[in-house]
Protein backbone atom coordinates (compact mmCIF):
# COMPACT_ATOMS: atom_id res chain seq x y z
CA UNK A 1 0.00 0.00 0.00
CA UNK A 2 1.35 3.54 -0.65
CA UNK A 3 2.28 5.97 1.72
CA UNK A 4 -0.28 8.94 2.23
CA UNK A 5 1.34 12.15 2.36
CA UNK A 6 -1.38 14.82 3.35
CA UNK A 7 -0.55 18.83 3.47
CA UNK A 8 -0.57 21.74 4.76
CA UNK A 9 -2.60 23.86 2.65
CA UNK A 10 -2.83 26.99 4.89
CA UNK A 11 -0.08 29.15 3.30
CA UNK A 12 -0.33 29.88 -0.88
CA UNK A 13 2.96 29.74 -1.71
CA UNK A 14 4.55 26.75 0.18
CA UNK A 15 3.22 23.72 1.82
CA UNK A 16 4.32 20.88 4.21
CA UNK A 17 2.98 17.50 4.41
CA UNK A 18 2.17 14.85 7.07
CA UNK A 19 2.59 11.59 6.06
CA UNK A 20 -0.64 9.54 7.86
CA UNK A 21 0.61 6.15 9.04
CA UNK A 22 -3.29 5.46 9.96
CA UNK A 23 -6.32 7.78 9.08
CA UNK A 24 -8.89 7.10 12.16
CA UNK A 25 -11.37 8.90 10.34
CA UNK A 26 -11.93 11.72 7.41
CA UNK A 27 -15.07 13.29 5.72
CA UNK A 28 -15.82 15.73 3.29
CA UNK A 29 -18.88 17.44 2.56
CA UNK A 30 -19.93 20.30 0.31
CA UNK A 31 -18.31 23.03 3.49
CA UNK A 32 -15.16 21.38 4.81
CA UNK A 33 -12.73 18.45 4.95
CA UNK A 34 -12.62 17.00 8.15
CA UNK A 35 -9.22 14.11 8.35
CA UNK A 36 -7.99 12.87 11.78
CA UNK A 37 -4.58 10.30 11.62
CA UNK A 38 -1.51 9.38 12.86
CA UNK A 39 1.52 10.04 12.29
CA UNK A 40 4.77 8.61 13.54
CA UNK A 41 6.61 12.07 14.85
CA UNK A 42 3.07 14.09 15.80
CA UNK A 43 0.81 11.33 17.61
CA UNK A 44 -2.23 12.00 16.43
CA UNK A 45 -3.53 15.17 14.27
CA UNK A 46 -6.33 16.75 13.48
CA UNK A 47 -6.69 18.64 10.20
CA UNK A 48 -9.61 20.59 8.56
CA UNK A 49 -9.73 21.99 5.25
CA UNK A 50 -5.52 21.33 4.61
CA UNK A 51 -4.86 23.03 8.26
CA UNK A 52 -3.40 21.37 10.95
CA UNK A 53 -5.32 22.19 14.26
CA UNK A 54 -3.97 20.02 16.85
CA UNK A 55 -1.40 17.24 17.56
CA UNK A 56 -1.31 15.21 20.31
CA UNK A 57 2.96 15.64 20.63
CA UNK A 58 3.00 19.15 21.24
CA UNK A 59 -0.78 19.78 22.23
CA UNK A 60 0.71 20.97 25.64
CA UNK A 61 2.46 23.58 24.40
CA UNK A 62 -0.58 26.12 23.21
CA UNK A 63 -3.11 24.63 26.42
CA UNK A 64 -0.23 25.16 28.75
CA UNK A 65 0.47 28.75 27.53
CA UNK A 66 -3.02 29.87 27.18
CA UNK A 67 -3.97 28.65 30.79
CA UNK A 68 -1.08 29.20 33.10
CA UNK A 69 -0.10 32.76 32.26
CA UNK A 70 -2.73 34.15 32.97
CA UNK A 71 -3.85 32.28 36.17
CA UNK A 72 -0.06 32.04 37.28
CA UNK A 73 -0.16 35.70 37.35
CA UNK A 74 -3.29 36.26 39.12
CA UNK A 75 -2.92 35.44 43.36
CA UNK A 76 -5.71 33.24 43.42
CA UNK A 77 -8.16 32.31 40.60
CA UNK A 78 -11.63 30.87 41.87
CA UNK A 79 -13.64 31.18 38.86
CA UNK A 80 -12.36 31.10 35.34
CA UNK A 81 -14.49 31.35 31.96
CA UNK A 82 -12.99 29.51 28.62
CA UNK A 83 -14.87 30.30 25.67
CA UNK A 84 -14.20 27.46 23.19
CA UNK A 85 -11.75 24.77 23.49
CA UNK A 86 -13.94 21.47 22.68
CA UNK A 87 -11.00 19.50 23.00
CA UNK A 88 -10.56 20.13 26.50
CA UNK A 89 -6.92 20.84 26.89
CA UNK A 90 -7.32 24.43 28.33
CA UNK A 91 -10.04 23.49 31.01
CA UNK A 92 -7.24 20.22 31.48
CA UNK A 93 -4.98 22.68 32.49
CA UNK A 94 -7.40 25.32 34.07
CA UNK A 95 -8.43 22.68 36.81
CA UNK A 96 -4.49 22.23 37.84
CA UNK A 97 -4.78 24.96 39.67
CA UNK A 98 -6.56 23.63 43.12
CA UNK A 99 -7.46 27.25 43.51
CA UNK A 100 -10.15 27.18 40.95
CA UNK A 101 -13.44 26.75 42.42
CA UNK A 102 -15.22 26.35 39.13
CA UNK A 103 -13.82 26.84 35.36
CA UNK A 104 -17.08 27.43 32.69
CA UNK A 105 -15.91 25.63 29.20
CA UNK A 106 -18.83 27.14 26.83
CA UNK A 107 -18.51 25.11 23.42
CA UNK A 108 -20.81 25.85 20.44
CA UNK A 109 -20.51 22.58 18.97
CA UNK A 110 -20.82 19.32 20.94
CA UNK A 111 -19.38 17.09 18.12
CA UNK A 112 -15.78 18.97 19.47
CA UNK A 113 -16.27 17.50 22.86
CA UNK A 114 -17.62 13.98 21.17
CA UNK A 115 -14.60 13.63 18.51
CA UNK A 116 -11.81 14.58 21.43
CA UNK A 117 -13.28 11.69 23.45
CA UNK A 118 -12.89 9.23 20.49
CA UNK A 119 -10.00 10.05 18.99
CA UNK A 120 -7.78 11.92 21.34
CA UNK A 121 -8.92 11.49 24.93
CA UNK A 122 -5.69 11.99 26.09
CA UNK A 123 -6.18 15.73 25.91
CA UNK A 124 -9.05 15.87 28.07
CA UNK A 125 -7.98 13.72 30.02
CA UNK A 126 -10.36 13.34 33.04
CA UNK A 127 -11.06 17.31 32.69
CA UNK A 128 -14.97 16.60 31.63
CA UNK A 129 -15.44 14.67 34.56
CA UNK A 130 -14.04 16.76 37.01
CA UNK A 131 -17.17 18.49 39.61
CA UNK A 132 -15.92 21.57 39.40
CA UNK A 133 -15.82 21.34 35.10
CA UNK A 134 -18.92 23.25 34.31
CA UNK A 135 -19.66 22.15 30.13
CA UNK A 136 -22.02 24.29 28.62
CA UNK A 137 -23.43 23.46 24.97
CA UNK A 138 -23.82 27.24 23.80
CA UNK A 139 -22.56 30.10 21.35
CA UNK A 140 -19.95 32.04 23.85
CA UNK A 141 -20.58 35.20 22.35
CA UNK A 142 -24.03 35.18 23.32
CA UNK A 143 -22.76 33.15 26.43
CA UNK A 144 -20.64 36.31 27.20
CA UNK A 145 -23.31 39.27 26.30
CA UNK A 146 -25.65 37.71 29.36
CA UNK A 147 -23.64 36.01 32.25
CA UNK A 148 -24.12 37.85 35.26
CA UNK A 149 -21.09 36.18 36.49
CA UNK A 150 -17.85 37.73 37.43
CA UNK A 151 -14.41 35.75 36.63
CA UNK A 152 -10.72 35.79 37.58
CA UNK A 153 -9.90 34.97 34.07
CA UNK A 154 -11.35 34.68 30.73
CA UNK A 155 -9.30 32.19 28.04
CA UNK A 156 -10.51 32.50 24.76
CA UNK A 157 -9.79 29.75 22.61
CA UNK A 158 -11.05 30.46 19.36
CA UNK A 159 -10.37 30.34 15.78
CA UNK A 160 -9.13 32.74 13.72
CA UNK A 161 -10.67 35.96 12.94
CA UNK A 162 -12.22 34.25 9.43
CA UNK A 163 -16.09 33.69 9.06
CA UNK A 164 -18.73 31.92 11.81
CA UNK A 165 -15.55 32.98 14.56
CA UNK A 166 -14.88 36.67 13.49
CA UNK A 167 -17.21 37.44 16.18
CA UNK A 168 -14.84 36.93 18.98
CA UNK A 169 -12.47 39.16 17.65
CA UNK A 170 -14.37 41.74 17.95
CA UNK A 171 -15.03 44.71 20.13
CA UNK A 172 -18.11 44.03 21.22
CA UNK A 173 -17.05 40.63 22.16
CA UNK A 174 -13.84 41.53 24.04
CA UNK A 175 -16.41 44.45 25.52
CA UNK A 176 -18.41 41.95 26.89
CA UNK A 177 -15.86 39.67 28.32
CA UNK A 178 -14.23 43.17 30.28
CA UNK A 179 -17.83 43.31 31.73
CA UNK A 180 -17.34 39.59 32.78
CA UNK A 181 -14.55 39.98 34.59
CA UNK A 182 -13.88 40.57 38.08
CA UNK A 183 -11.45 43.39 39.38
CA UNK A 184 -8.08 42.71 38.36
CA UNK A 185 -8.81 40.08 35.99
CA UNK A 186 -6.81 39.23 33.28
CA UNK A 187 -8.52 38.70 29.69
CA UNK A 188 -6.42 35.94 27.27
CA UNK A 189 -6.75 35.27 23.42
CA UNK A 190 -4.92 33.59 21.03
CA UNK A 191 -3.44 36.00 17.98
CA UNK A 192 -1.84 33.82 15.08
CA UNK A 193 1.32 33.71 13.64
CA UNK A 194 2.57 37.65 13.43
CA UNK A 195 5.49 37.12 10.98
CA UNK A 196 2.88 35.97 8.61
CA UNK A 197 -0.40 37.52 9.64
CA UNK A 198 0.66 40.83 11.44
CA UNK A 199 -2.45 42.17 11.41
CA UNK A 200 -4.46 39.64 13.62
CA UNK A 201 -2.30 40.79 16.71
CA UNK A 202 -2.41 44.53 15.65
CA UNK A 203 -6.33 44.15 15.42
CA UNK A 204 -6.51 42.53 18.74
CA UNK A 205 -4.12 44.74 20.49
CA UNK A 206 -5.96 47.76 19.26
CA UNK A 207 -9.08 46.64 20.83
CA UNK A 208 -7.05 45.52 24.23
CA UNK A 209 -5.45 49.19 24.43
CA UNK A 210 -9.10 50.80 23.98
CA UNK A 211 -10.37 48.49 26.52
CA UNK A 212 -7.88 48.17 29.40
CA UNK A 213 -4.95 49.87 31.35
CA UNK A 214 -2.44 47.28 29.72
CA UNK A 215 -2.39 45.41 27.02
CA UNK A 216 0.60 42.74 26.35
CA UNK A 217 1.06 40.28 24.00
CA UNK A 218 3.07 37.23 24.64
CA UNK A 219 4.68 33.98 22.29
CA UNK A 220 5.09 30.51 22.52
CA UNK A 221 6.92 28.11 20.00
CA UNK A 222 4.23 25.26 18.49
CA UNK A 223 5.95 23.44 16.49
CA UNK A 224 3.23 21.98 14.36
CA UNK A 225 1.90 26.18 13.44
CA UNK A 226 3.89 26.09 10.43
CA UNK A 227 5.35 29.63 10.29
CA UNK A 228 7.35 31.09 13.06
CA UNK A 229 6.52 31.70 16.70
CA UNK A 230 2.59 31.59 17.96
CA UNK A 231 1.34 34.74 19.75
CA UNK A 232 -1.19 34.83 22.02
CA UNK A 233 -2.73 38.42 23.91
CA UNK A 234 -2.62 39.03 27.45
CA UNK A 235 -5.43 42.21 28.97
CA UNK A 236 -5.80 43.07 32.16
CA UNK A 237 -6.46 46.49 33.89
CA UNK A 238 -3.96 45.24 37.18
CA UNK A 239 -0.28 46.46 35.90
CA UNK A 240 1.04 44.88 38.72
CA UNK A 241 0.43 41.37 37.63
CA UNK A 242 2.97 41.76 34.61
CA UNK A 243 5.72 42.63 37.04
CA UNK A 244 5.98 39.52 39.12
CA UNK A 245 9.36 38.11 39.53
CA UNK A 246 10.29 34.85 39.08
CA UNK A 247 10.46 33.86 42.64
CA UNK A 248 6.95 34.63 43.33
CA UNK A 249 5.58 32.53 40.09
CA UNK A 250 7.45 29.61 41.32
CA UNK A 251 6.10 29.80 44.99
CA UNK A 252 2.84 30.00 43.11
CA UNK A 253 3.41 26.44 41.23
CA UNK A 254 4.79 24.74 44.13
CA UNK A 255 1.68 25.89 46.47
CA UNK A 256 -0.56 24.64 44.04
CA UNK A 257 0.46 21.30 43.56
CA UNK A 258 1.28 21.55 39.87
CA UNK A 259 4.43 19.83 38.60
CA UNK A 260 3.61 17.80 35.40
CA UNK A 261 4.37 20.67 33.02
CA UNK A 262 6.24 20.23 30.07
CA UNK A 263 6.61 23.92 28.56
CA UNK A 264 5.52 26.77 31.24
CA UNK A 265 8.11 27.87 33.63
CA UNK A 266 8.67 30.78 35.97
CA UNK A 267 11.71 31.75 33.10
CA UNK A 268 9.64 31.36 30.05
CA UNK A 269 6.40 33.32 31.56
CA UNK A 270 8.17 36.01 32.09
CA UNK A 271 10.28 35.79 28.70
CA UNK A 272 7.53 35.15 26.41
CA UNK A 273 6.23 38.68 26.93
CA UNK A 274 9.50 40.11 25.99
CA UNK A 275 8.70 40.08 21.79
CA UNK A 276 11.08 40.30 18.92
CA UNK A 277 11.38 43.48 16.91
CA UNK A 278 9.05 42.76 14.51
CA UNK A 279 6.69 41.71 16.53
CA UNK A 280 6.89 44.64 18.64
CA UNK A 281 6.56 47.44 15.76
CA UNK A 282 2.79 45.62 15.44
CA UNK A 283 2.48 46.11 19.05
CA UNK A 284 3.89 49.94 19.50
CA UNK A 285 1.61 50.93 15.97
CA UNK A 286 -1.24 49.12 17.30
CA UNK A 287 -1.30 50.84 21.10
CA UNK A 288 -0.39 54.41 19.15
CA UNK A 289 -3.87 53.96 17.07
CA UNK A 290 -5.70 53.24 19.83
CA UNK A 291 -4.47 55.87 21.86
CA UNK A 292 -5.11 57.84 18.52
CA UNK A 293 -9.05 56.82 18.90
CA UNK A 294 -8.85 54.36 16.10
CA UNK A 295 -10.27 50.97 18.16
CA UNK A 296 -11.07 48.45 15.23
CA UNK A 297 -11.52 45.08 15.48
CA UNK A 298 -9.68 42.64 13.70
CA UNK A 299 -12.72 40.74 12.18
CA UNK A 300 -11.77 39.45 8.86
CA UNK A 301 -8.52 38.41 6.94
CA UNK A 302 -8.28 37.25 3.37
CA UNK A 303 -7.66 33.72 3.53
CA UNK A 304 -4.12 32.72 2.26
CA UNK A 305 -4.99 29.67 0.65
CA UNK A 306 -8.53 28.03 -0.55
CA UNK A 307 -9.73 26.92 3.02
CA UNK A 308 -12.50 29.42 4.81
CA UNK A 309 -11.38 28.52 8.15
CA UNK A 310 -7.56 29.04 9.92
CA UNK A 311 -5.82 27.49 13.09
CA UNK A 312 -7.33 26.45 16.14
CA UNK A 313 -11.10 26.21 14.24
CA UNK A 314 -12.66 23.30 15.50
CA UNK A 315 -16.05 22.99 14.26
CA UNK A 316 -16.74 19.88 13.13
CA UNK A 317 -19.18 18.12 11.01
CA UNK A 318 -21.97 16.03 13.02
CA UNK A 319 -21.82 13.31 10.61
CA UNK A 320 -20.18 11.10 13.06
CA UNK A 321 -20.92 10.84 16.85
CA UNK A 322 -19.58 8.58 19.17
CA UNK A 323 -21.05 6.31 22.17
CA UNK A 324 -18.85 7.85 24.66
CA UNK A 325 -20.13 11.01 26.48
CA UNK A 326 -18.62 13.24 28.96
CA UNK A 327 -19.95 13.13 32.83
CA UNK A 328 -19.16 15.81 31.91
CA UNK A 329 8.95 39.08 32.13
CA UNK A 330 7.40 41.94 31.78
CA UNK A 331 6.11 43.77 28.38
CA UNK A 332 7.16 46.70 27.79
CA UNK A 333 3.94 47.11 25.69
CA UNK A 334 1.37 48.64 27.57
CA UNK A 335 -1.95 51.29 27.17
Amino acid sequence: MSTRWIEETFHPHWRVALEASEVLHEVKTEHQHLVIFRNETWGTVLMLDGVCQLTTSDEFVYHEMMAHVPLMALEKPKNVLVVGGGDGGVLREVLKHDCVDKATMVEIDRTVIDTALEHYPEIPGAAFDDPRADVVIADGLEYVAKTEEKFDAIIVDSSEPIGPSAVLHTREFFADCKRALAKGGVLVTQNGLPFLFPDHLAGTTRVFASLFKRVAPYMCTQPCYFGGPFALNFATDDKSILNLEQKVLAKRVRKRGISDLKYWTPAVHSAAFALPAYAEAVVTEAIAAAKAGDDSAYASTPAPAPTKLARKTKKKPAEKKPAAKPTRAKSDSQA
